[in-house]
């Protein structure tokens, strides 16, 4: 975590005595404790109870804080996606409660129990945060809005880290496209930051601005032997100080050599007969067949027809005998 976490934490410890729990810190929680109050309470206990038990229900919900002050588990911030988490399953389970309409001593128990189960949802939520969102960078200065649980206000806490974030060796073909990628994974959620610069430093250790913008990224297309050699890219701040830097130093490969192949559906001259062959010409590899001039089927439908005329003629002169 750095030099300096020691210090935050010290500071933090010892103004935490009189602290407010994070959680109370979103003004749904509170007003969800209000309608609670107002609301609930007056239909499903008796009145005599309810001072008493909304006082400890505010005082376990501030308890929250209540947390070992360690680098790994708890130093009394968090940033605004851990606290909205962990209010929303707190007011998840508060209305899971109000729903069920439950009464008397059961409505106190079961408010009590869950509010233990919420304070070691939260020590989850903040032990994940000061692992994996606090300072996540491993170099560079990251800007952090956090929430400060002693008071419920933001501030803008700066992780400082080594600013030189290394050297990358690019290997790109001649003719190819070269990518210098400067984004860190930190980048994103880090507040404050302004352009990417990118410099090509030249031998004699002076620079000239090759870009600068919004985009993280260098695109030179079809690079050529000329293109090799060092990059600086620099992510500035409104601070008016560098966040990262980083140096690219670049070699550019010969150009890949790719085989041409003859397709297969094309034969080669040693693949056609000497006879097909005339002036460089293959000769159409089909031949026109003669048509018969009658097919079996009309040859069919004729005799047929004939057997027909026959048949009807020869009952016509039997016919013509019989009357004669």
């Amino acid at each position: 975590m750095g030099p300096r976490l020691p210090l935050l934490v010290a500071a933090l410890a010892s103004c935490l005595l009189p602290a407010l729990g994070c959680v109370i810190c979103d003004t749904k929680v509170v007003e969800a404790l209000n309608s609670l109050e107002t609301d609930y309470l007056p239909g499903h206990l008796g009145a005599e109870h309810h001072k008493n038990v909304m006082e400890r229900v505010k005082l376990a919900v501030q308890n929250f804080k209540e947390l070992p002050l360690d680098e790994d588990s708890y130093m009394g911030v968090v940033d605004e996606a851990t606290l909205e988490k962990a209010s929303w399953s707190l007011l998840k389970d508060l209305k899971r409660i109000t729903d069920s309409e439950v009464k008397g001593e059961l409505l106190v128990k079961e408010l009590f129990w869950m509010l233990s189960l919420q304070k070691d949802t939260f020590a989850k939520y903040v032990a994940q945060f000061q692992k994996e969102a606090f300072c996540p960078n491993k170099c560079g200065m990251m800007l952090q809005t956090l929430i400060w649980c002693s008071t419920c206000e933001k501030q803008v806490h700066a992780c400082r880290k080594s600013l030189d974030c290394g050297d990358r060796k690019i290997n790109v073909h001649e003719m190819e496209d070269m990518i210098l990628d400067c984004e860190l994974n930190w980048h994103q959620a880090s507040q404050g930051l302004t352009d990417y610069s990118f410099y090509r430093v030249w031998k004699n250790k002076t620079e000239t601005l090759v870009s600068k913008g919004k985009e993280p990224t260098l695109t030179k297309t079809m690079v050529a032997p000329k293109d090799a050699g060092t990059y600086r890219c620099q992510l500035d701040t409104v601070k008016s100080s560098p966040a990262t830097i980083i140096r690219f130093h670049v070699t550019v490969l010969p150009k890949r050599i790719v085989e041409e192949t003859s397709s297969s559906n094309i034969p080669s001259q040693a693949e056609v007969a000497p006879d097909e062959i005339t002036w460089g010409l293959t000769k159409p590899s089909t031949t026109l067949q003669p048509l018969s001039s009658q097919s079996p089927k009309v040859e069919n439908m004729l005799g047929n027809l004939l057997a027909g005329l026959l048949s009807w003629g020869f009952m016509v002169l039997i016919a013509s005998i019989t009357i004669l």
